[in-house]
């Protein structure tokens, strides 16, 4: 199964929010996992390469790639249909070696913020998504969700979504999420993680 985890606006969350779900997967699933970064920073590739300096077994396997990599690299990827695939784009739209990316996804999760320019990006980045692939299920995730600002637009935001695919509960705007690495969660993070990761599981990958 193929899942990506893209926006096309930049500083979305979508490299933390890679790392915290190939952990959830490996970790409390028992899922086979393999990660590909082909987010501009390589900020997941390089987690993976300081882990590996401790000499300790990796639960899955990262690969720094370019989209001009990805055709050769599915070929590789997908021989068995139990593996799961996540990747972390790159946050842009301008790229035609988005187009196979698109096309082979089975699940994209979006993580989005409730501002006005995060929205539009949002909204056009799934245009362009449903128009490569139509067949697609989306997944929205609020994220870096401040708990004392009030999001005026958020019931509308949510309608407009909803138009496209479905939405999980938020994730808040905390800093511990940054000391996720690609042997750990914090324990801290499961409470917040769990109800959207859970939702995510079993709508969309348990009977895969």
């Amino acid at each position: 199964m193929i899942i990506i985890i893209g926006n096309q606006k930049g500083g979305s969350g979508k490299s933390t929010l890679t790392l915290l779900l190939a952990n959830y997967l490996t970790l409390a699933k028992k899922c086979k996992v393999t990660v590909i970064d082909m987010d501009y920073q390589q900020s997941i590739a390089q987690k993976f390469e300081k882990a590996k300096l401790l000499e300790n077994e990796e639960p899955y396997e990262v690969i720094a790639a370019a989209l001009e990599d990805y055709p050769d690299l599915l070929e590789v990827l997908t021989g068995n249909s139990q593996d799961i695939i996540l990747i972390d784009l790159p946050g842009k739209l301008d790229d035609d070696g988005l187009i196979p990316v698109f096309q082979s996804a089975d699940l994209v999760i979006c993580p989005f913020a409730y501002d006005e320019f995060s929205f539009e990006s949002t909204i056009l980045f799934s245009v362009v998504l449903t128009k490569i692939n139509p067949q697609v299920n989306i997944v929205y995730v609020p994220n870096r969700v401040k708990a004392n600002v009030k999001y005026e637009t958020q019931a509308d935001v949510d309608a407009q979504l909803a138009k496209f695919g479905s939405l999980t509960q938020s994730l808040p705007d905390r800093i511990d999420f940054q000391r996720t690495n690609t042997m750990m969660t914090p324990l801290s993070v499961y409470p917040v993680i769990l109800p959207v990761f859970k939702q995510i599981y079993e709508q969309y990958l348990k009977n895969n």
